[in-house]
């Protein structure tokens, strides 16, 4: 009896290890299974400032809850404070001197505007008068000739006594009227010569003027771009002073704090690590072997390792084109000819269905469902 009870024993125990057997390698046949499964965060973020500086507060700690553009830290902003200050003064100035350097353009450019005009009248009387006053001279010059031509011809007759000095002394005068003539109006175009000259030192003035100008001009133009140049500071400026304080860039938790205030850091130099629980996916390095029937789409039964007995679906959302290893900082080195052949990896991205309980780096047990 007892023999028989042992052979049924016996005969279930293999059937059950059969089934067993069975189910293992079938569930491996229709399920691609990898043990090389993690947990992890698409936003998760070293958090650092951009400038260097003291930093005088940390206002969270870690496992701390932050809403976006929630203050996490603080550095001494003062001497950003002081350089925007003299900045600022120094923009003042200058603006103040541009708008003084524009009225004296300005200025200059009315005269020079109201003097031309004037030159351009002055300098057209003067040349019709001076072009009818030598008519006049040479017409005056004519006279005088037929007149002097005359007195000499009455002198001749009245040293002939054939004139009355009466009539000759009456030709000598006109005569000499004609000469008095003449030179008077020689001395009135002299004159107008003389004003000339005088035009002519004022326009040389007035190039003077002109090339002031066009100095103030340049002067003008050369402050502009310095201005142009402080207002770009003081931009940048006030972006160094925006980023004396640190904000979370999303929502999420602080999962790690690397420093504590006073301390003096360079830009870039991590503060607080912050984490989204909410962003989470599932990464398995699978084997080339077991790729096959693996593709976007697939379902997936993600088991966490720290959660026993729990299950999470899943679909592939991508799978890496290129294998873990073509990247590595070491790449094989096969020129000599030794070659030994190793399974290579490649990493397949998984979507949850769930995140609950799960947290990132966590280790995981996977298997995506093959499909044809």
């Amino acid at each position: 009896m007892n023999k028989r009870i042992g052979t049924l024993i016996i005969i279930a125990l293999i059937v059950l290890f059969a089934w067993m057997g069975f189910d293992y390698l079938h569930y491996r046949s229709v399920n691609a299974v990898s043990d090389a499964a993690f947990i992890k965060s698409d936003r998760l973020a070293l958090l650092a400032f951009k400038v260097d500086g003291k930093v005088v507060r940390m206002l969270k700690e870690p496992n701390a809850p932050v809403k976006q553009g929630d203050v996490l830290a603080r550095i001494d902003p003062k001497d950003f404070l002081l350089a925007k200050e003299r900045l600022e003064h120094e923009k003042r100035a200058l603006q103040k001197s541009i708008e003084a350097l524009k009225i004296q353009h300005g200025r200059i450019q009315t005269t020079l505007a109201l003097d031309a005009q004037i030159a351009r009248k002055e300098t057209q009387s003067l040349q019709s008068k001076m072009s009818a006053l030598v008519a006049h001279i040479a017409a005056a010059k004519a006279r005088a000739q037929t007149v002097h031509r005359d007195a000499l011809r009455y002198k001749k007759l009245l040293d002939q006594s054939l004139i009355a000095p009466a009539d000759y002394e009456k030709v000598s005068a006109q005569d000499k009227a004609a000469q008095d003539e003449i030179r008077a109006l020689k001395q009135e175009l002299a004159a107008l010569r003389q004003i000339g000259q005088k035009s002519q030192k004022a326009l040389a003035v007035k190039e003077a003027n002109r090339k002031k100008a066009e100095e103030l001009a340049k002067k003008i133009q050369s402050q502009s771009e310095r201005l142009t140049a402080l207002s770009k500071s003081l931009e940048e400026v006030d972006n160094q002073i925006a980023y004396t304080t640190l904000k979370a860039p999303f929502d999420g938790i602080i999962a790690k704090k690397f420093i504590d205030a006073p301390r003096v850091v360079r830009a870039g130099t991590p503060v607080y690590a912050l984490t989204d629980p909410q962003a989470l996916y599932c990464e398995v390095l699978l084997s080339e072997k077991k790729m096959e029937g693996v593709h976007p789409g697939c379902k997936a039964l993600i088991k966490p390792d720290a959660l026993k007995g729990k299950k999470i679906a899943g679909t592939v959302e991508s799978i890496a084109p290129t294998s873990a290893a073509t990247f590595s900082l070491v790449p094989r080195d096969i020129a000599s000819g030794e070659f030994t052949k190793l399974d290579q990896r490649f990493a397949v991205r998984i979507r949850l269905e769930s995140v609950k309980g799960l947290r990132a780096g966590m280790g995981a047990t996977v298997a995506i469902k093959r499909e044809e």
